[in-house]
């Protein structure tokens, strides 16, 4: 798998994020194919750290917050 310190080119917001300053998460899609890292920010951090994850760590993240009650 092929890694890159260059930052994503497009974020894509969470469903759940609000204009509103809610918490929010954003993810770059485009990155995955690339590299297989899905990177991971605070929206309302956009110079902030940047999380990098495994696209399978991904989707378990994903599965843990949709089973999850809000």
């Amino acid at each position: 798998m092929a890694k890159t310190n260059a930052p994503p080119s497009r974020w894509v917001k969470s469903s759940y994020s609000t204009d509103n300053g809610g918490t929010c998460v954003e993810w770059a899609p485009s990155n995955i194919t690339a590299t297989g890292i899905v990177p991971l920010r605070d929206s309302k951090r956009p110079t902030g750290p940047i999380l990098m994850v495994s696209a399978d760590a991904f989707t378990g993240l994903v599965s843990l917050a949709r089973s999850t009650a809000l």
